[in-house]
């Protein structure tokens, strides 16, 4: 029967999807068949499953490191901001519609039992499944509603594990608040603590460790260091943990209020300076200009039309400087955006920037969801270098672009100066030929030589090993290979045959 372990966090950004990939590679390496599931993530950064369904990349990294096939079960409900409290509803990996979070909230028990469903299919694959809790455990103002944390380890009776992140300050507070806060059946699943990104020499934590076991009566099975870890960020809280490097090429992103996908540029990371740029901040003399992913590309165009920010753009670009539109930035790039009222809530026509001679029309709610291999047909002094390769990446996006000058097959726009193109395509920087082809542009540029990075190691066996380094692996075993926890499915069924 299928075994449980399940990841809850005292807060936002504890850390949590980071350790539950890593578990989902140390039982992969134990020989378990391993899955990872979040019945309910809040994230504008996705990915595309094979059969074209959307879940967030934090399920899809999980996945990876277990050695699968990321699976729409593996996150049934993915909410998608798209500005005040209106979100994007997609679930089992397809738009469902926009909802205010009150018209979600009366939902809830229809959105519960979804999860609970996928999480049956998936019990029917899997020796262990990896169940991930959103935000904090004990948040109490939306217990009632909330259908990701000890609800769901409730249901197949999972022990929990209850990570709490010290860089933020207060984690002893933090873990002994949010135990004290659980309902006592709850309270009595949580069977360890974790606490995560730790800087300098563990003896500095002293007896806190100890008291802390004294007065929660539940065991601390590690403290896990903090580490530069190669993984894509899960939401654009990541941003701001952001530190840049000291390279000698600066490329700058574009934050619009509801930047979508910005794992895309992560890539980029390891041979660029990459800034992150508000709005309200200046460009300043960037080598590349990237126009990112948006949640609502009209709401962001508008924002971009009313900063400073348009008018560099275009300057720069006509300087010479390389810029490149992925998705929303993509359509941002054009002439104009034609929204039926579809993305901005009423029917209006928004200038673009005008740097591709492009026009984007979104005339019904419908969304483009798949993996693609696209032949690079454009021209320029990047594309030239890597004309007639393929590329792997993944396309979501509403609204539809009629290209004349085509950057990958039937998909993107270049200019005729080769230096401004545009595409739907995600995961662009993954591949290597383009990021070195664009890489080799920018410093002949600058008169300086490009060296590419020599291969890396795997990230997920990095992560894994830094993990069970610090984690008590055997005791985290031990409450795995407890007794075996049916399905939430077979459990149900049962209830009603007993009633």
């Amino acid at each position: 029967m299928t075994r449980y372990i399940t990841v809850l966090g005292t807060q936002s950004h504890a850390g949590k999807s980071t350790i539950v990939a890593a578990l989902c590679r140390i039982l992969k390496r134990r020989g378990y068949r391993v899955a990872p599931f979040k019945s309910q993530n809040m994230s504008n950064n996705s990915w595309i499953t094979r059969d074209g369904k959307e879940i967030g990349i934090a399920q899809a990294i999980q996945a990876f490191a277990a050695g699968v096939e990321p699976r729409a079960e593996m996150n049934p409900v993915l909410l998608k901001p798209k500005g005040g409290t209106t979100s994007q509803v997609v679930v089992l990996g397809k738009p469902a519609g926009d909802r205010k979070a009150g018209e979600y909230y009366e939902s809830v028990d229809a959105m519960m039992k979804i999860a609970t469903d996928a999480l049956a299919r998936l019990a029917k694959d899997y020796d262990v499944i990896v169940i991930e809790g959103a935000g904090g455990a004990a948040e109490i103002n939306l217990y009632g509603r909330d259908i990701a944390n000890s609800r769901m380890a409730r249901a197949v009776q999972s022990p929990i594990l209850l990570v709490g992140d010290i860089e933020r300050g207060g984690v002893f507070a933090s873990l002994y608040g949010t135990l004290a806060l659980l309902p006592a059946e709850d309270r009595k699943l949580v069977k360890g603590m974790i606490i995560n990104k730790f800087y300098g020499d563990k003896s500095l934590l002293g007896d806190g460790l100890q008291e802390l076991e004294r007065l929660t009566r539940v065991p601390v099975l590690g403290v896990v260091p903090y580490s530069e870890l190669r993984l894509p960020s899960e939401d654009s809280v990541s941003i701001d943990d952001k530190r840049p490097n000291e390279k000698s090429v600066e490329i700058a992103v574009i934050r619009f209020p509801l930047i979508s996908n910005f794992t895309d540029f992560e890539p980029l990371e390891r041979v660029a300076r990459v800034r992150y740029v508000p709005l309200d901040q200046p460009l300043g003399k960037p080598d590349v200009i990237i126009l990112p992913g948006s949640k609502n590309t009209v709401h962001d165009l508008k924002a971009l039309r009313e900063s400073p920010l348009f008018k560099e753009i275009r300057r720069l670009s006509k300087a010479g400087v390389p810029v490149i539109g992925i998705c929303g930035g993509y359509q941002m790039l054009g002439k104009a955006v034609r929204d039926s009222g579809v993305e901005g809530g009423r029917a209006e026509v928004v200038k673009g920037l005008g740097l591709l001679p492009v026009t984007t029309d979104f005339g019904a709610y419908e969304k483009r969801t798949c993996q693609v291999v696209k032949t690079v047909t454009g021209t320029g002094p990047v594309l030239d270098r890597i004309w007639g390769m393929k590329l792997l990446g993944y396309e979501i996006h509403m609204g539809q672009t009629a290209t004349p000058a085509p950057a990958f097959w039937d998909d993107g726009c270049v200019d005729e100066s080769g230096t401004v193109i545009g595409t739907y395509m995600h995961g662009l920087f993954e591949n290597e030929p383009f990021r070195d082809a664009l890489m080799y542009f920018a410093c002949e540029r600058k008169g300086i030589p490009y060296e590419p990075p020599v291969a890396a190691a795997d990230p997920y066996d990095e992560l894994a090993d830094v993990v069970s380094g610090a984690l008590d692996v055997e005791a985290i075993i031990a409450l795995i290979d407890g007794p075996a926890r049916k399905p939430p499915r077979k459990r149900a069924a049962s209830a009603r045959a007993k009633n």
